[in-house]
C-alpha cells in the first residue's frame, strides 16, 4: 500500500511540473535540472522524475496518440491541466510496464477529479484513456499493425495536411 501511495504522490508532483512546463513554455526536464519545480522543500521522487523525463522524451509520440484518440478535441484546445494529465497517463500506459493500464487510467481520473480544468475532466480523461487502452489491447494482438498505426498517427500529428 505504501508503494501505491508513493506513486500517487509522485504522479501529483509530476503533474505539477508538467503543468508548470506548459505554462512557462520550458521543457519539464529543464525545470527538474534547474531545481525550479515545487514550492515545498521536498525533492521529487525518483518515480516522479522518471515520469517527467519520460513524458518529455516521448512527447511527440504521446501527442500523436492523444490527437488520434481525443475525438473532436485538438490538443491545443484542451485545458492545460487535462492535457498534462493525459500525457502523464499515456506515458505510463505505453511505456511503464510495471503499472497496469487500469491503474494508470484510475490514477489519471483521480488527478482529473482533483485538478481537472473542467467539471467534465474526469469523464473526458477516462474516455480518451479508454480508447488508448483499447488500442493497446489491439496492438498486442498484431504488432505489425500496431507499428503501422503508430507511424500513421505520428505522421498525421507531426505533418498535418491542410484541407
Amino acid at each position: 500500500m505504501a508503494r501505491r501511495h508513493e506513486r500517487t504522490v509522485a504522479r501529483q508532483s509530476a503533474l505539477q511540473v508538467l503543468y508548470t512546463s506548459e505554462i512557462q513554455g520550458v521543457p519539464a526536464s529543464d525545470l527538474v535540472e534547474n531545481g525550479s519545480v515545487l514550492e515545498d522543500e521536498t525533492p521529487l521522487s525518483d518515480y516522479a522524475v522518471r515520469l517527467i523525463d519520460g513524458v518529455d522524451e516521448k512527447m511527440l509520440s504521446i501527442n500523436a496518440r492523444l490527437a488520434s484518440t481525443s475525438e473532436n478535441w485538438k490538443l491545443d484546445r484542451m485545458p492545460v491541466v487535462d492535457r498534462c494529465i493525459l500525457r502523464l497517463a499515456a506515458y505510463e500506459m505505453l511505456y511503464v510496464d510495471e503499472v497496469p493500464v487500469s491503474v494508470a487510467i484510475n490514477e489519471a481520473v483521480e488527478l482529473a477529479k482533483g485538478f481537472g480544468g473542467e467539471d467534465e475532466s474526469p469523464r473526458f480523461v477516462n474516455g480518451v484513456l479508454g480508447r488508448i487502452a483499447r488500442q493497446i489491447e489491439e496492438d498486442a494482438k498484431d504488432p505489425e499493425a500496431a507499428k503501422r498505426r503508430e507511424d500513421e498517427m505520428y505522421a498525421a500529428y507531426a505533418f498535418p495536411t491542410t484541407e
